[in-house]
């Protein structure tokens, strides 16, 4: 199976309930890459959400911002600093069951024409360099980003920030 075969779909209020405590579970599954939440940050992070995207019950997860979210993680601000808009990937992340599935690509290119319809020119995120995730690197680079700075954060990890241009499908 491949991601095209899995059901995607937007976590909306009426889901946010029966879905935030899966997504949670999977969130904190990967807090050294994600970052830990608590169930009410989730609640609020999905609240002021561009688009919270989930494949099936949540093998795979996806949440963006856009430039107005009230959002202080020195990540966003790196990006709001310097675009005008844009729409910022703060979080996806694949349950260990569900790899190798194109979950990812799927709710990536799920984003890139939900965000392009909204009229974005731009999706960015931030990938940890330290400590590494190479797979993460190779991702973001087949779907086509391109490294657009980096920073050391107070936590003690380096980030590379990735950007791609949306301009015409091609998804």
């Amino acid at each position: 199976m491949n991601g095209d075969d899995t059901d995607v779909r937007e976590v909306d209020r009426r889901d946010a309930s029966r879905a935030s405590s899966a997504l949670l579970a999977l969130n904190n599954a990967h807090a050294e890459a994600l970052s830990r939440l608590s169930a009410d940050a989730l609640t609020g992070l999905m609240a002021s959400a561009f688009l919270t995207l989930r494949a099936g019950d949540c093998d795979a997860f996806l949440i963006a911002l856009d430039q107005d979210a009230g959002y202080d993680s020195p990540n966003f601000l790196w990006f709001r600093a310097r675009f005008e808009r844009f729409v910022y990937v703060d979080r996806v992340a694949v349950a260990p069951h569900a790899r190798g599935r194109g979950l990812a690509r799927t709710l990536y290119q799920a984003l890139f024409r939900r965000a392009r319809a909204a009229g974005h020119e731009r999706i960015v995120a931030e990938v940890n360099a330290d400590p590494p995730n190479p797979a993460s690197d190779a991702f973001h680079a087949a779907m086509g980003f391109v490294v657009v700075g980096s920073a050391r954060l107070t936590n003690g990890k380096a980030v590379r920030y990735h950007e791609r241009a949306l301009g015409e499908a091609r998804d």
